[in-house]
């Protein structure tokens, strides 16, 4: 077995719960054009159409804030086999609903499901990686949730051709399928070394370190390192800090919280739900009508978010995450702005002659399929950067005794966000049209400005080292790897270079956190 396997098998199983939460977010994309699915339903308004949607992200908002309380102390992988077996509850009703209160309360439920994966397995794969790997790791939940899309798109667009209610219900009922996998899986699968730490199985916690570093062999001596690193950091915390959610809002970690919330509001208004979850009846607006030709178009919506998140599985740990952001940024500003530009036109051009011709019906064509296009760039923009970039940053800043508690939070407000973006997208496309991604436009830019402002870089740090990045001041720079003409502190830059091994050597009294005693 070739060393890396263990960490990418235990990322892999846990990344199905990433796939849940995907598939949950696109099955409802084209099923809202089906003919089955809207006569049965009694043909919901826009507004209905948002609850029904959103109905999943309130489940979500809720099922996030009981999860770190639950990974506390229940355990990071408990909490994700509650998750999977939640998630099985709720696809058994969606599937069996015979109405709107029905078709709501299963996709709550099922949002509960992924409020509790969502937060918890990034962060059971941040406490498992090494630091090398660890932006790696953490991206493979991202694709798992791109894959989650593309399979419910490509559900969506076979079954469209069903003359019957199957139409809509065998996409809403297979989500059991990988909801039973992640259940069955995760019973093969090590507790979290820190969360083993923290609760005092440090024999465990030796053990799995030893199974994910060294092929199993525990005695060897970078997992004795590791080991006493996490423990030394886990006494140190547990002596002089409290864990409730009130010292999340205090110094040091008021900046994290910031930032991760941050970093989770800033992720759903780049407008990706709206492209994923609305990108259909955008599709219809623009000329393409059949229920078909849009689940096709749909599909293929969710290739480009696969394919374009590979680039930062292989390489983010390389790029950093800053450079990732900024330039993902750039992009998605952009293609918004054209976007925009050729829905107006194309408005324009349709409203100012009623009576059509050859030529304007192809010019109204082109502007669609380039509108189209332009769809697909913001969401292989997106794909890249702030996709992976949005749940790794919250996992892995910060602090452990408050880690399970702060991507609760992050995630809640990742959720309640997305709540907003997903109620309001078929309103205010309806109402608004082409200046919604105008809009999404500028808040972007607002996006690149706190990025490049507020957030330091993470890579190849441990995340017991993240106490010395947030220590010294709220700007993004310093860390070692910025330019030289940026303010960056000597003490910390002289830190964070000499490596765990200094932190060690000058952090072993019982009572001292030995990253911040190398601080100080």
């Amino acid at each position: 077995m070739k060393k890396d396997t263990p960490k990418y098998i235990v990322s892999g199983i846990t990344a199905l719960g990433g796939l849940l939460f995907g598939y949950d977010i696109g099955i409802m994309s084209s099923i809202q054009q089906m003919e089955h699915y809207n006569a049965y339903f009694n043909y919901p308004d826009a507004l209905t159409t948002g609850i029904i949607v959103s109905s999943l992200t309130i489940g979500c908002f809720v099922g996030s804030l009981l999860s770190g309380p639950l990974a506390d102390r229940f355990s990071r992988k408990l909490t994700i086999v509650l998750g999977a077996m939640v998630c099985t509850a709720g696809a058994a009703i969606t599937y069996g609903s015979i109405n709107r209160a029905m078709l709501i309360s299963g996709r709550f439920i099922n949002g509960v499901s992924i409020g509790f994966l969502s937060s918890v397995v990034p962060m059971y794969q941040s406490e498992t990686s090494p630091p090398a790997s660890r932006g790696r790791m953490v991206s493979l939940q991202q694709w798992a949730i791109t894959w989650g899309i593309f399979i419910a798109f490509g559900i969506d667009y076979g079954c469209s051709y069903i003359p019957s209610a199957r139409q809509f219900r065998l996409p809403l009922g297979l989500q059991i399928v990988p909801s039973i996998a992640l259940l069955c899986t995760m019973a093969f699968m090590p507790f979290s070394p820190r969360w083993l730490v923290a609760h005092d199985h440090i024999s465990d916690a030796r053990q799995v370190l030893g199974r994910l570093r060294t092929y199993g062999h525990a005695s060897a001596p970078e997992v004795a390192e590791e080991l006493r690193l996490i423990h030394q950091t886990i006494a140190y915390e547990r002596e002089n800090k409290s864990s409730s959610y009130w010292e999340l809002l205090k110094f040091p970690n008021r900046r994290r919280t910031l930032l991760g919330c941050g970093m989770q509001f800033m992720q759903q208004f780049t407008g990706i739900n709206t492209l994923m979850l609305y990108a259909p009846t955008i599709f219809r607006d623009m000329g393409f009508g059949s229920v078909q030709s849009i689940a096709l178009f749909q599909a293929i919506n969710g290739l480009v978010n696969v394919s374009l998140t590979v680039p930062a599985i292989i390489w983010i740990d390389k790029w950093g995450r800053r450079r990732t952001l900024l330039i993902g940024t750039v992009l998605i500003i952009t293609f918004y702005m054209i976007l925009a530009l050729l829905m107006r036109s194309y408005t324009a051009l349709t409203d100012a002659n009623s009576h059509e011709t050859v030529i304007i019906n192809m010019s109204a064509r082109n502007l669609g399929i380039v509108s189209i296009i332009m769809i697909y760039l913001v969401v292989a923009s997106f794909a890249f950067s702030w996709g992976p970039c949005g749940w790794l940053i919250p996992s892995e800043i910060f602090p452990t005794h408050l880690r399970a508690k702060a991507n609760s939070l992050t995630t809640g407000t990742n959720w309640i966000s997305n709540f907003v973006v997903t109620l309001t997208s078929p309103v205010l496309l309806e109402a608004i049209g082409w200046k919604l991604f105008m809009a999404y436009s500028i808040i972007m830019a607002g996006n690149f400005v706190i990025i490049y402002l507020f957030l330091p870089e993470t890579k190849n740090m441990t995340l017991e080292e993240m106490d010395i990045l947030f220590m010294d001041t709220v700007w993004a720079f310093n860390a070692p790897w910025m330019p030289s003409w940026m303010p960056v502190p000597k003490k910390t830059r002289a830190l964070l270079n000499s490596g765990v091994a200094a932190h060690l050597e000058t952090g072993t009294a019982h009572n001292a956190n030995p990253i911040v005693a190398a601080h100080q």
